[in-house]
C-alpha cells in the first residue's frame, strides 16, 4: 500500500528514500540484538585474546591524551584539545572490533532482553566475565610496559601519573556516578552507529571526547591510568580496586544496562 504522499513516485525513487530515511529504532534494535547473539556464541579463547587485545590498545587513550597534555602550552584551554587524545584508544578497539566490556552492557543484553533465559543469563555473564578480566589483564600489561620500559620520556610519564591520580581523586559514589555517565555514553555510542555509515569515526570521536572532558568514569580506560598511577608508588592498590575499578564498574554497568539496554528495549517492545 502506497501512501498518497508518494503517490506520484516510481519504484525506484520509493526505495531510495527509504534508504536516505534514518532507520527506525526497531531496525537498529535488530541489528545489535543479533550481533549480540553472534557474539555469545563465541568461544573461550576468542573472547579472552579479543579482550586482552583491547586491553591493551585502551592503553593509547592514555598515551594520546598525555601526548597533546605535554605539547600544549598550560592555558586553561588545553583540556579542551588534550582530550581529544582520549579518543584514540576507543578508535583502535571499536574499529578494530576487539571486545570491549562496556560495549558488551548493550550488545549481548538485547538478546536476553528479547529472551529471558537461566542459559541465556549464563552466557552473557560468562561473556562479561572473561572480557571484563581479559580487559584489565591487557590494561595492567600496558601500564607494566610504560613503567618498565623507556619507550616513554620523563615528562609523558608525568603526565600518565598525573592522569592517574586525577581519576582516582574522587569518592567512591562520585566514581560511581561518572562511571554511570561514560556507561550510558559507550551504551549510546553502540546504539547509534549502526545507523551513521561513514560518519563512525565522529561519532566515536565526538562521545568519547566528551567522556574524557567530563571526566567520566570508564573502567578499562581508566584502568590503564590509574594502574600506572599505583605502580608509580603515587597511590595505593587498594585505591586503584576499590576507589577506581569497582566503584567505576559498577556505574558502567548501571550506565550501559539501565539508562540504554533496558529503556531502548522497552521502547522497541511497544512497538512490535
Amino acid at each position: 500500500m502506497t501512501d498518497a504522499g508518494d503517490s506520484h513516485l516510481n519504484q525506484d525513487e520509493r526505495d531510495e528514500v527509504r534508504e536516505r530515511s534514518n532507520p527506525p529504532a526497531l531496525i537498529l534494535h535488530e541489528a545489535i540484538r543479533l550481533e549480540g547473539q553472534e557474539e555469545l556464541k563465541r568461544s573461550t579463547s576468542s573472547l579472552l585474546w579479543s579482550g586482552l587485545a583491547a586491553g591493551l590498545s585502551m592503553g593509547f587513550s592514555m598515551v594520546g591524551e598525555a601526548l597533546l597534555t605535554t605539547h600544549l602550552p598550560d592555558e586553561p584551554w588545553r583540556p579542551l584539545i588534550a582530550s581529544f587524545g582520549y579518543c584514540f584508544g576507543f578508535l583502535i578497539v571499536i574499529l578494530g572490533r576487539q571486545q570491549l566490556f562496556t560495549e558488551n552492557t548493550l550488545t549481548v543484553i538485547l538478546p536476553l532482553l528479547h529472551r529471558w533465559s537461566g542459559h541465556g543469563l549464563m552466557l552473557v555473564v560468562r561473556l562479561w566475565a572473561l572480557v571484563f578480566a581479559a580487559n584489565i589483564v591487557g590494561t595492567l600489561l600496558f601500564s607494566a610496559f610504560a613503567i618498565g620500559t623507556e619507550a616513554f620520556s620523563p615528562s609523558l610519564r608525568a603526565a600518565f601519573v598525573e592522569l592517574g591520580t586525577t581519576a582516582a581523586r574522587s569518592d567512591f559514589m562520585a566514581t560511581t556516578l561518572h562511571g554511570v555517565l561514560a556507561g550510558w555514553l559507550i551504551a549510546l555510542l553502540v546504539w547509534i552507529t549502526p545507523s551513521v555509515g561513514q560518519a563512525r569515526f565522529f561519532v566515536i570521536v565526538a562521545l568519547t571526547w566528551l567522556i574524557a572532558l567530563g571526566k567520566f568514569a570508564h573502567v578499562v580506560a581508566g584502568s590503564v591510568e590509574v594502574s600506572f598511577a599505583a605502580m608509580s608508588g603515587e597511590i595505593g592498590w587498594n585505591r586503584y580496586a576499590f576507589g577506581f575499578l569497582l566503584p567505576s564498574l559498577i556505574g558502567n554497568v548501571l550506565g550501559g544496562v539501565g539508562l540504554v539496554a533496558l529503556i531502548n528495549h522497552a521502547q522497541v517492545r511497544e512497538d512490535r
